[in-house]
């Protein structure tokens, strides 16, 4: 089955315009992405420890944890499930490949492994022990689940763009299926950045970080996913706060607002479960 599935998610990587994979965080925000018609979702690191009341990036989220979350995701909808699973949940590259034998035996479809390390004081690994723990996800993963191999130089301060092409470039070639840094600088970063790891499908989290575009000119650019890490989260998170204001001034009316129960009712007897 795994090696069935990592060939039905890769295949939405390599088709023309690839595939928008939108991040949910808890079952009801899963079912209601599978009823709009997404073929593949993700999980999302911070909006997960955001749930559990734990900072992301710094190891309080365990492995078993995600992969329960992840398998409930994809539990709920029957769609392919990428795991947004920080630098692999372990100290060293035997570590990384546990996490993802452990994610092929939960189902998941894919996983990302991050270059970052959980302390703020070196939040970046050096370069040889990045590429070594990515190599080590590639030799676990057989080809079983799609390993997306990721660098956080752009959201760590270091905005390094030849050192983010070097690491992404080595990603690839010790056998990375997808390839990953949020937040490149510009468009001219980001078509840098696609050109050097061609063919190699690259993941964009939105945009490139100054201005926001569409999915029609991030497509055009190359890229081949586009994922919304914890945006659809704390765009949820927003409106709850602007009930929370309503309620707080009295006006009941406009903190009773959002989708009906039957909505509620109608999505969740969609679940795979």
């Amino acid at each position: 089955m795994g090696s069935e599935l990592y060939e039905k998610f890769m295949a939405l990587h390599t088709r023309d315009g690839g595939l928008v994979l939108p991040n949910a965080w808890d079952g009801l925000s899963a079912l209601m992405l599978a009823d709009a018609g997404f073929e593949a979702i993700a999980t999302s690191s911070v909006a997960l420890a955001a749930t559990l009341g734990r900072p992301d990036g710094r190891h309080e989220v365990t492995r078993a944890e995600h992969l329960e979350h992840a398998r409930l995701l994809g539990r709920l909808t029957g769609l392919p499930v990428n795991g947004d699973f920080e630098d692999g949940y372990g100290d060293t590259p035997a570590d990384v490949a546990t996490t993802v034998e452990a994610a092929v035996e939960y189902g998941l479809a894919g996983i990302g492994i991050e270059d970052t390390s959980g302390n703020p004081d070196r939040p970046i690994r050096d370069f040889d022990e990045a590429v070594d723990r990515v190599r080590s996800a590639v030799d676990a993963a057989k080809r079983r689940i799609v390993v997306t191999g990721r660098t956080d130089n752009f959201i760590q301060g270091r905005p390094d763009l030849d050192d983010t092409i070097r690491r992404l470039t080595a990603f690839a070639e010790v056998g990375a299926d997808v390839l990953y840094a949020p937040y490149p600088p510009d468009l001219d970063a980001l078509n840098a950045i696609v050109t050097a790891v061609a063919p190699t499908p690259v993941n964009v989290l939105v945009s490139p970080a100054d201005n926001v575009l569409t999915v029609a000119e991030l497509q055009k650019a190359g890229v081949k996913r586009i994922s919304l890490g914890p945006w659809l989260y704390v765009h949820a998170m927003g409106a709850l706060e602007e009930a929370t204001k309503a309620l707080v001034a009295g006006d009941l009316a406009a903190a009773a607002t959002g989708i009906s129960f039957e909505r509620v009712g109608e999505l969740l007897a969609h679940s795979k479960n």
